[in-house]
């Protein structure tokens, strides 16, 4: 069994910065994926951000330039650096990992922008 634990969500001003954390652990196979995504209220859950496990990265437009996604595979972490934080980036964010046959969900962390 895999446990995913978020952290990093808070309250932050507009132009303000958030650096979201997903620790995976326990019976972890290999990790080929790691990808951050959100839910806001009344919508669906969309991609943010995800990395492969040779570093490739890719963005949805909406937090292009804005947002970083990295991961420290020797710690099973994966992290997402919010700058220029906007009000429509108000949301639950949530990790997801692809490890073996496998597709674990974190429990999310609420990021809300207001001033």
């Amino acid at each position: 069994q895999v446990q995913l634990v978020e952290s990093g969500g808070g309250l932050v001003q507009p132009g303000g910065s958030l650096r979201l954390s997903c620790v995976a652990s326990g019976s972890i196979l290999n990790i080929y994926y790691m990808g951050w995504y959100r839910q806001a209220p009344g919508k669906q859950r969309e991609l943010v951000a995800d990395i492969t496990s040779v570093g490739s990265t890719n963005y949805t437009d909406s937090v292009k330039g804005r947002f970083t996604i990295s991961r420290d595979n020797t710690k099973n972490t994966v992290y997402l650096q919010m700058d220029s934080l906007k009000p429509e980036d108000t949301a639950v964010y949530y990790c997801q990992v692809v490890h073996g046959p496998y597709i674990s969900w974190g429990q999310g962390t609420q990021v809300t922008v207001s001033s």
